[in-house]
């Protein structure tokens, strides 16, 4: 069984002290492959770093919306040279987050349609964040003018009529550790059962939202833990779990061009 983490931030100073270890884990647990998602230009040139240096490690280049509030023109242009390295497969990650409101709810969807349109000028898929947009972020995606929509929404955790759209729109779905939480996933159980299989991706969000059984012992996530959302998806799935994971597997892929 082989597993592609599809969105973490290794590239957290929290991994600094036992970096190669946690890379180790995540290989004993049939992790192949991760995928850094950047959030600000420095996370983003930070994660092309590692990613040099590290067989089977890709990137992303993005402006959070968290961040968005500070994002200039000179920072996207930044963050499509460099894109041009080989290791970079998707620009993310971008999108709105209404719920924290780090920055005002315009600038984000200011710069969140710029991050769409040099995404889609370079070829790129996206990688999403949504949260609490109460329908801002779907309008924003469904009015874009692509040609060809590639992308995964994130850590989803919206309704049932939120991913239908976003399927229906021709994106994929990321599943994170939340789907192995007994009352907090769920809703999120319920709607995994639903996804098409080649639409699937799996993730671990590290160092956030570590999943269970590892929550109950460790605060930090890491790539190895996704794994434990593999099984998870595969029991409530009711498919067996290699054919299942070869399948996210080469979703996760086809979509990064890896």
């Amino acid at each position: 069984m082989r597993l592609f983490d599809s969105h973490c931030h290794i590239d957290d100073a929290c991994f600094e002290n036992d970096f190669s270890s946690m890379l180790e884990r995540a290989h004993d647990a049939g992790v192949e492959a991760v995928m850094i998602a950047g959030v600000t230009v420095d996370t983003s040139q930070k994660a092309i770093r590692i990613a040099r240096k590290h067989r089977n490690i890709y990137t992303a280049v993005g402006i959070h919306p968290h961040d968005a509030e500070g994002c200039t023109t000179d920072m996207i242009q930044i963050l499509k040279d460099l894109a041009q390295n080989e290791c970079v497969r998707a620009w993310g990650e971008i999108g709105l987050d209404f719920n924290r409101m780090h920055s005002p709810a315009k600038v984000q969807e200011t710069w969140f349609e710029a991050q769409m349109a040099a995404a889609h000028e370079l070829g790129l898929p996206m990688i999403f964040h949504e949260r609490d947009s109460m329908g801002r972020f779907l309008e924003m995606i469904k009015d874009f003018p692509f040609t060809e929509p590639r992308g995964v929404v994130h850590c989803f955790s919206g309704t049932r009529t939120e991913m239908f759209a976003y399927l229906d729109l021709g994106f994929h779905i990321g599943i994170t550790g939340i789907l192995t939480i007994k009352k907090r996933g769920a809703e999120l159980r319920e709607l995994a059962r639903m996804i098409p299989e080649n639409r699937i991706l799996i993730e671990t969000d590290a160092p956030y939202l570590t999943p269970a059984p590892q929550k109950n012992k460790v605060r930090r996530n890491e790539p190895a833990f996704v794994k434990s959302v593999m099984e998870r998806l595969a029991e409530v799935r009711n498919e067996d779990i290699e054919t299942l994971s070869e399948t996210v597997w080469n979703n996760t892929c086809k979509l990064f061009a890896v």
